[in-house]
């Protein structure tokens, strides 16, 4: 997987001025394009899209300094209009390309990335990769922002607004792995964007053929293959870490890739306060 993300930053270099099929791209290198935007934004730090950006417009800025003709300078970077091109070089930059011309600055570069895969092994992921039946994820659900770090305010006020009844009905209509109250994350933007918008359900896992209650909402899963990780101790940070190491650690070394499909955190054990926990991460896969 790094050799095909150092390959995607060469062709974005390639193709600064024009809009880079990410799909056909993916395709040419053996894989796909959710898993490599997946990726991309797990390691980099920012979505696929916006690294393009930051780039262009550092380029870019060569050309604003060398009073370039505003309109031709737009069009070679892949924007139509000198309008849409000075927003996005406000957007990086923070000054209007007029500032820029006669104060020199500020600018932001962006350098060009390069990845590179460090082998430590001193931490054991605790993994193991199950086939599951289609089955249901059945609760409340609601649209959230995604929160990189730290607890997510508004999945906690969603989960607080539950009565203690709510839970213990939940609890009584699981009846297939993955166990238990569920954390579930669906509809999540490829590039995993902060801030962007993701469906989050607190329910459960039931079989296809289990009777759901008309008041809840459902989310349907087909029959595939999971990666599942076990992960201890602070919360939500240690499942938060877990999450890095998938992208850093688990898919570059192991024949797996990400599919579309809900990421599931099942709460095994948990402190009365939760800010410890056991739990798994359930992650759709398929053979890289």
């Amino acid at each position: 997987m790094i050799a095909e993300l150092n390959r995607l930053v060469e062709r974005v270099e390639e193709r600064l001025g024009d809009d880079l099929d990410v799909a056909a791209f993916a395709t040419e290198v053996g894989t796909t394009e959710y898993h490599l935007r997946r990726m991309f934004s797990s390691l980099a730090g920012m979505p696929l899209s916006e690294y393009i950006r930051r780039r262009r417009m550092s380029v870019a800025a060569a050309d604003v300094l060398r009073g370039d003709d505003l309109l031709s300078t737009a069009v070679r970077y892949g924007y139509g209009s000198t309008e849409a091109f000075g927003r996005a070089f406000r957007s990086v930059h923070g000054a209007s390309v007029g500032d820029v011309r006669r104060d020199g600055g500020p600018l932001r570069t962006q350098p060009q990335l390069r990845f590179r895969l460090t082998v430590e092994g001193n931490i054991t992921m605790d993994t193991r990769i199950t086939d599951r039946p289609a089955f249901r994820l059945v609760g409340h659900a609601i649209r959230v922002p995604l929160v990189h770090e730290g607890i997510n305010p508004h999945i906690q006020a969603h989960i607080a607004s539950l009565p203690p009844s709510e839970h213990a009905r939940l609890k009584e209509l699981s009846d297939t792995e993955p166990a238990g109250l569920l954390q579930v994350s669906a509809d999540v933007d490829p590039d995993y964007e902060e801030g962007s918008d993701l469906t989050y359900l607190h329910g459960v896992a039931v079989t296809e053929t289990t009777a759901v209650p008309g008041d809840l909402d459902t989310i349907d899963v087909p029959a595939g293959t999971w990666a599942v990780f076990r992960t201890e101790g602070e919360h939500p940070a240690a499942l938060q870490q877990a999450w890095v190491a998938t992208a850093t650690d688990w898919f570059p070394s192991n024949p797996w890739r990400l599919r579309p499909g809900p990421s599931i955190v099942s709460v095994l054990e948990r402190a009365a306060d939760f800010s410890r926990a056991t739990c798994e991460l359930w992650l759709p896969v398929e053979r890289a």
